[in-house]
């Protein structure tokens, strides 16, 4: 398991914000395990900290800006792309104004910071966003969408029907050493015909040939010559991996996007960004039931089911994702037992056999890539009822997992009495 990761020292870098204009000095400092990444003004009072993370976006207008209440800092993913590049999981930007320096309009300058303060790893565990399902995000023409994948990539295909501008593909798997050589360095961009209307709205203050490449009818401004043939393409990667910052997490997942910007970027960084908190919450119910104890409310805060049909009471054994153990208590006054029989009550097996598939569930339900999921019968083989349950029992639900696999998982399920078999089967869900 790979270990959190942190600068060794401070660093710092000086310069103008491309849309304020700003003179800024940005630190980079080292930060403790767990603390994500920390914007910080050092120049208001109290120095406020804004996390970098997707709620916090308050704009996306030709740049992700974040902020805490009036607190703003511009223009962030260029930084953001260099600390999830570099492989960083907690570190203190500082800043003196309320935009980082441009630099070159790439990333470069921020890794070269990060390379020369050095890289530390931390006692702590690195937690990673493993996806179980796609997620997307779409507008217009443009889309963008996270796969499960056992690496980060991403794959981003651009796309502005511009006669200078032919369209380009390029696709990465995002490594420390892929980020620095590959997509670090790509500049950012726009086209010549935008510059007056982004004069007008107060932006590009900073903006020069410097630190932007522009693309015209037929030619490209630049300082020097295109560092890559697809450097456009690249630069989108940039962005996209700065904006992903924002989930909080590193994530393993196959990123493919098609004309995406900030604002796809960050709708996608959003939603993941729901699936680690949702998880988080999930990961906090596990924690509260190790020792094998799980109260009804945390019961409920897991399956979906409610009265009459909720079928299981309490957890009393957890064994990782190999065994789990509830109990359910029969009473007079289950509804059923009005129909079932008036004269001689007796629990329906199939009632029997729910319990303990919702006893699995609990299992099954309870893992970040089941979160928000429903858990469906695919099959019930071998099932037997070995003595009536009536009134006053107090059923055992013994669940031992089979198999388990992202989109189905098999148990087998057995009902005690006092230490009786009343019931077993084996249980096949699929997961939707």
């Amino acid at each position: 398991m790979q270990k959190q990761r942190t600068i060794k020292a401070p660093v710092c870098l000086t310069g103008v914000g491309v849309h304020t204009g700003n003179k800024t000095r940005l630190v980079f400092a080292p930060a403790p395990v767990n603390a994500g990444v920390r914007f910080v003004r050092a120049d208001l009072p109290g120095s406020p900290e804004v996390r970098a993370l997707a709620r916090n976006v308050s704009s996306v207008c030709r740049g992700t800006t974040i902020a805490n209440g009036d607190v703003e800092i511009h223009t962030v993913e260029h930084v953001l792309a260099a600390i999830c590049g570099c492989g960083i999981d907690n570190v203190v930007v500082e800043l003196d104004s309320n935009e980082p320096p441009v630099g070159d309009g790439s990333s470069f300058a921020y890794v070269r910071m990060i390379k020369s303060a050095g890289i530390e790893e931390q006692d702590a565990p690195r937690e990673e966003l493993v996806l179980g399902e796609a997620v997307w995000a779409s507008k217009d023409n443009a889309v963008i969408a996270a796969l499960p994948a056992e690496q980060f990539r991403v794959s981003y295909t651009m796309d502005f029907k511009h006669p200078t501008l032919p369209a380009q593909f390029v696709s990465f798997v995002v490594t420390e050493d892929t980020f620095e050589k590959e997509i670090a360095s790509g500049r950012t961009f726009c086209f010549y015909h935008e510059i007056e209307a982004l004069v007008k709205q107060g932006l590009i203050k900073g903006g020069s040939l410097d630190n932007a490449v522009v693309i015209g009818d037929g030619v490209i401004y630049s300082k020097e010559r295109l560092r890559f043939p697809d450097e456009f393409a690249r630069h989108k990667v940039l962005d996209l991996v700065g904006d992903l910052c924002l989930v909080g997490r590193h994530v393993r997942a196959h990123v493919i996007a098609m004309r995406s910007g900030h604002e796809l970027n960050v709708d996608l960084a959003r939603k993941l960004l729901s699936i680690v908190e949702k998880t988080q919450k999930s990961e906090a119910v596990v924690q509260r039931i190790q020792g094998g104890v799980m109260d009804i409310n945390a019961i409920r805060r897991i399956l979906p089911h409610r009265f009459p049909f909720l079928l299981v009471d309490r957890i009393v054994e957890v064994k990782g994702k190999e065994r789990i153990v509830g109990i359910k208590n029969v009473t007079i006054n289950e509804p059923f037992f009005a129909g079932h029989f008036p004269e001689k009550p007796v629990m329906p097996g199939v009632l029997i056999i729910e319990a303990l598939a919702q006893t699995a569930g609990v299992l099954m339900l309870n893992t970040p890539e089941n979160i928000n999921k429903l858990a469906f019968f695919m099959a019930i083989e071998n099932a037997k009822f070995r003595r009536p349950v009536m009134p006053g029992d107090q059923l055992r639900l013994e669940i031992e997992v089979i198999r388990w696999k992202t989109k189905t998982g098999k148990v087998s399920g057995t009902a005690l009495v006092d230490g009786q078999v009343a019931a077993e089967a084996e249980l096949t869900f699929s997961f939707v």
